[in-house]
């Protein structure tokens, strides 16, 4: 299959894993990833933070890496995508105040490319009211929001690895569902990573 071009929109906090592991393995794949963040340019960066369940009430939350963002927002045309991507972390709860953000997620799910979103990343996809009768395991802070939006829940699994698929949405509830989520995504997209 040829390569893909997959958008991945990131901000600010998005956590460090859910951005670093999948844009990784998506290139391991022979896609191509473009990152972008609302109103950076290609060559600047976003900062990241680590969550980690450290058997607190909720996740702790730690300075992560700096990310490199390689395309400017405003160059971006959402047609020249075959898929998009969407980090959880912090990010998503001021990504999705962004109106060409939720305009760039209606186009693409009118179109029905693959969509991923994992742990807070759903949030943007209920702001952006593409959940109607989707089924989706986020991150479980995210369910009530799920569910007053017309969306399903699938409950994550003990080790939070699992991902949900439904239709051309794919959702995972955290970092440890990589594996999973990733796989799901390629399998979206028409491609495969052979063991």
């Amino acid at each position: 299959m040829p390569a893909k071009r997959i958008l991945m929109i990131v901000g600010d906090f998005v956590e460090d894993y859910e951005v670093m592991v999948p844009y990784q393995m998506l290139l391991l794949a022979g896609h191509s990833v473009d990152t972008v963040s609302p109103d950076k340019n290609a060559g600047e960066f976003i900062a990241t933070a680590i969550h980690d369940f450290e058997g607190h009430q909720t996740y702790t939350e730690k300075r992560g890496h700096n990310f490199l963002l390689n395309t400017s927002f405003e160059a971006i045309d959402v047609d020249d995508y075959d898929g998009l991507i969407l980090p959880g972390g912090r990010a998503p709860e001021f990504l999705r105040l962004d109106t060409r953000v939720l305009t760039i997620v209606r186009t693409m799910h009118e179109a029905k490319k693959p969509i991923g979103a994992i742990c807070h990343g759903p949030q943007i996809l209920v702001a952006a009211k593409v959940l109607k009768g989707v089924a989706c395991c986020p991150y479980p802070a995210v369910n009530p929001e799920i569910l007053q939006s017309g969306g399903t829940l699938e409950l994550f699994n003990d080790t939070y690895s699992n991902a949900c698929v439904s239709g051309h949405i794919v959702t995972a509830p955290a970092w440890p569902a990589h594996p999973a989520f990733i796989k799901a995504f390629l399998d979206l997209l028409g491609t495969t990573i052979e063991p």
